[in-house]
């Protein structure tokens, strides 16, 4: 550990990690989907930060509008006017799904999704949310509540009316069934929950474009069709969670695009900013704009809106439209499934490969008799094993209980793409050894 690790160590703390056992990176710099850190090592970052750099690293109109933002100083209050928030509203109107006009400016993913339950309940009085058993909405108080996570479990009892539905877990499909009879129950599930609980007592079902940070589960075709569909018939909105799949990182601008969907409400955050600044976003349909013309907006919080992070919002959006980034990381979805269908071929340990886009995970279990594909997960002592191998590799990935997660910015080259896939593959051979 450095000097400057030992002394932050004494006087930070790091998140998600109990202090004694953190092993942080002293990063010094990087360029595209690489990063440098303070021992000369030259990291791939296939994990995109905490998946919120889809531009990369040093990107250089990025660094520009930042410095020009931060040149002229701007103080202002959360309702002020200023050019750069009302371009990047402009901006959200236009990549999101047609509807959608409206924007509350934020800081992060959590009050993105915290701001956008407090505008449901407002707008329909009721106060119940149907979300699923699996999902992440946020480490907030309210949205771990909402979360279908464990680590909500030290927080309990959190907030009330959290009422959950399935998942579309294909791998484990909770209705056990397989692809070519898939009806969507996932989906139809919202029906029998809202029967059971009485829609006129639900304000609003939230659910992540596709399931991020608890298994990447990508939803079959039609699935946000049919929950469009039982919302409208029963009266209840929907909040579209795009903070982790939203703007590219599946190929469409927003995951729910795949199925044509407009949500009454959609969150946004981590790529909004392309990770150079705090930011996110609520934006709503002109029926909950609105609303608030003669109600009361009960949200804001003091750097809501900042210049420095609407500035940054605009730079992102205009660059991942000017530099095609978006249809870029659908183009290069074949090469990363091939990629990773290559490295299960051989490896029976990779139960499943599953993603959109530049979004993908590899759900690691016990190989069955002969190499067949197991079911039963990888042990703690394992993936461990493994997780200290992708480190000596250099590879930046997410990992959590039996998954590793893979969502590499969306300026990674061909060649690139495939150098670090080959890299991961010899990490796990060593990891599994």
């Amino acid at each position: 550990m450095s000097d400057l690790a030992r002394q932050q160590a004494d006087r930070v703390f790091y998140t998600w990690s109990a202090q004694a056992s953190a092993v942080p990176l002293e990063i010094v710099g990087g360029e595209g989907a690489r990063f440098t850190t303070a021992d000369g090592a030259r990291w791939w970052d296939l994990g995109s930060m905490v998946w919120n750099a889809p531009l990369g690293h040093g990107h250089p109109r990025m660094k520009a509008a930042l410095a020009e933002a931060a040149a002229r100083g701007l103080l202002v209050t959360p309702s002020a006017v200023f050019p750069d928030k009302a371009r990047a509203a402009a901006l959200l109107a236009e990549v999101t799904p047609p509807g959608l006009e409206k924007t509350f400016f934020c800081l992060s993913g959590a009050e993105a999704n915290e701001n956008a339950v407090k505008m449901a309940r407002l707008v329909t009085g009721r106060n119940k949310i149907v979300a699923r058993s699996r999902s992440y909405h946020g480490a907030t108080l309210a949205m771990l509540s909402l979360s279908g996570d464990p680590r909500r479990e030290p927080f309990e009892p959190g907030l009330p009316g959290v009422v959950r539905m399935g998942d579309p877990y294909c791998f484990r499909c909770p209705w056990g069934k397989e692809p070519a009879s898939c009806a969507h129950e996932c989906a139809g599930d919202l029906e029998v929950v809202l029967s059971r609980e009485g829609p006129q007592t639900v304000a609003a079902v939230i659910l992540e474009g596709i399931v991020g940070a608890n298994g990447v589960f990508t939803p079959p075709p039609g699935y946000w069709r049919k929950i469009r569909e039982i919302c409208d018939r029963h009266g209840v909105l929907l909040i579209a969670d795009e903070v982790l799949s939203g703007f590219g990182r599946t190929g469409r601008w927003f995951a729910v695009d795949h199925d044509g969907v407009t949500p009454d409400l959609m969150t946004m955050a981590k790529g909004i900013t392309g990770g150079y600044a705090p930011g996110g976003a609520v934006i709503v349909t002109e029926r909950i704009a609105r609303h608030f013309d003669d109600h009361v907006l009960v949200c804001g919080l003091t750097s809501y809106a900042h210049p420095l992070v609407c500035a940054a919002m605009v730079a992102a959006i205009e660059t991942l439209r000017d530099e095609g980034l978006v249809q870029r990381a659908a183009a290069l979805e074949p090469r990363m499934r091939a990629g990773l269908r290559e490295l299960a071929r051989t490896r029976p340990a990779i139960a499943e490969a599953r993603g959109l886009g530049l979004l993908w995970a590899l759900e690691l279990c016990v190989p069955g008799p002969g190499g067949v594909r197991g079911r039963d997960p990888l042990p703690a002592s394992t993936m461990a094993k493994i997780a200290a191998a992708l480190r000596r590799h250099h590879l930046h990935l997410h990992k959590r209980d039996n998954l590793i997660y893979l969502a590499p910015p969306l300026v990674i080259a061909e060649a690139e793409l495939d150098e670090a896939l080959g890299q991961l593959g010899r990490a796990l051979d060593e990891g599994l050894s």
